[in-house]
């Protein structure tokens, strides 16, 4: 199971950060601040699983953005690498080569396709035109 999803940029600032399971503010900040000073000073040589607290992190890098998920001992980290490369997939396909500045800017739209994946911390959903549809759908009706 997902307990937690960050976009992290180069400088370390939080793009989108989606939580599965209850954490408080405090807890947050003091998470995503360690975890991203310890992803962020890792190698390019260096694996992209790492133990952290009571987590396996699973992370990678796309253009300017890591892609950082907290998940279960007992998930599948090759599993999780998929999912992060079908989430850049959906988002290049959304946003025609995304980058930093849309998900910024599409915040609700990044969300929304993000929860079409994952719901509760659970894989629902891989099949990227199913993905799209529900925000797709969305666009049309509110262009009229």
């Amino acid at each position: 199971m997902l307990k937690f999803l960050l976009l992290v940029n180069k400088q370390g600032q939080a793009r989108l950060t989606k939580y599965y399971e209850y954490m408080d503010i405090a807890e947050r900040v003091a998470l995503e601040a360690d975890l991203t000073r310890k992803v962020l000073s890792r190698t390019e040589n260096q694996c992209s699983f790492m133990d952290y607290k009571d987590y396996k992190v699973v992370y990678r890098r796309y253009a300017a953005l890591y892609f950082i998920t907290g998940i279960d001992h007992e998930e599948n980290e090759l599993a999780v690498l998929e999912i992060i490369h079908l989430i850049v997939e959906t988002f290049d396909k959304y946003f025609n080569k995304v980058c930093e500045l849309d998900i910024m800017c599409n915040i609700e739209k990044a969300h929304m396709l993000l929860d079409e994946i994952i719901t509760n911390g659970h894989i629902v959903e891989t099949n990227k035109s199913r993905i799209l549809a529900p925000v797709q759908v969305i666009d049309r009706t509110g262009s009229r």
